[in-house]
């Protein structure tokens, strides 16, 4: 049986002793987050430089804003995101992962150069498909339908474990697939189909998702909950650009709780997460 806390990508192994941060690049100009907008495919390789000079272990490109929002088609997405990848693969060492649930876009920036696939669709067949046959690493993120589309929240009886037996299907189905177990890491999906509260309750219990024996991803920079706890409500939830302190916090008690690919904006958070790792030490990762 493969090291749950290795990640397998299509040209290497990423060894997670100790957590690592992706560093966020978006060739958009509609993210959250101001300060995450590239805008254009020339913008997005100086932005990933700056953050591999930081000291992020890898870069996670997207052309695609994870929000709500009309359709992009895949071609207009793959245009975007297809010269970032070329360059940031020619301008760094780290690995280049792509943000996308487009199996089409994936599939081309996979040709690229990316070696990773962040794929904020679920698992869809088509996607397990595309990855197997790419043989890359994959980010399997919970999400209870269709990204980038409104819809009530769930509710949850034990949101811990509906995510454990979510992610155990889902696994299962993507093995079934052809895509190998090491190249597998999970995503809790804050901020998607969940409320405040299962976001805090997730964090507080990240530990128990290791049972899984895949390495977790930690996606929750600047994200609303974030704000929202903060300012103590959702309605009067702190703007993204409001956020870095809480994301310090956030992302240094998820280390300690043991996530170890930690996707996010800025070097203090990441700073915040590696000592974290070093205070919790070793032994409980």
């Amino acid at each position: 049986m493969p090291s749950p806390w290795r990640w397998r990508l299509a040209d290497r192994t990423l060894e997670l002793d100790d957590p690592i941060g992706a560093g966020i690049v978006n060739v958009t100009t509609d993210s959250m987050h101001a300060g995450a907008r590239s805008g254009t495919p020339e913008r997005a390789v100086t932005d990933g430089v700056a953050l591999a000079r930081a000291g992020f272990e890898m870069v996670d490109v997207g052309a695609v804003a994870a929000r709500s929002g009309a359709a992009v088609p895949p071609s207009e997405e793959a245009a975007r995101l297809v010269p970032a990848v070329e360059g940031l693969v020619a301008a760094l060492d780290v690995p280049v992962s792509v943000d996308t649930f487009e199996p089409e876009v994936a599939t081309a920036a996979l040709a690229a150069g990316a070696v990773a696939v962040n794929d904020i669709g679920g698992g869809r067949d088509e996607m397990l498909e595309a990855v197997a046959g790419m043989g890359c690493g994959y980010v399997l993120m919970h999400i209870e339908g269709p990204p980038r589309v409104d819809r009530p929240r769930p509710d949850y009886d034990d949101v811990v474990e509906r995510l454990k037996s979510w992610f155990a299907e889902r696994i299962e189905r993507a093995l079934a697939l052809g895509v190998a177990e090491e190249a597998i890491v999970i995503d809790p999906g804050l901020d998607f189909d969940l409320s405040v509260d299962d976001d805090l309750e997730i964090l507080r219990r990240l530990g128990e998702l290791r049972s899984l024996g895949r390495p977790i991803y930690c996606s929750l920079s600047r994200k609303d909950f974030i704000g929202a706890a903060l300012a103590g409500s959702w309605e009067e939830r702190l703007e993204a650009e409001d956020r870095a302190n809480g994301t310090i916090a956030a992302a240094a008690l998820a280390a300690e709780k043991g996530a170890q690919i930690h996707r996010l904006h800025d070097a203090a958070a990441l700073d915040a997460v590696r000592v974290a790792g070093r205070i919790a030490g070793a032994s409980s990762r």
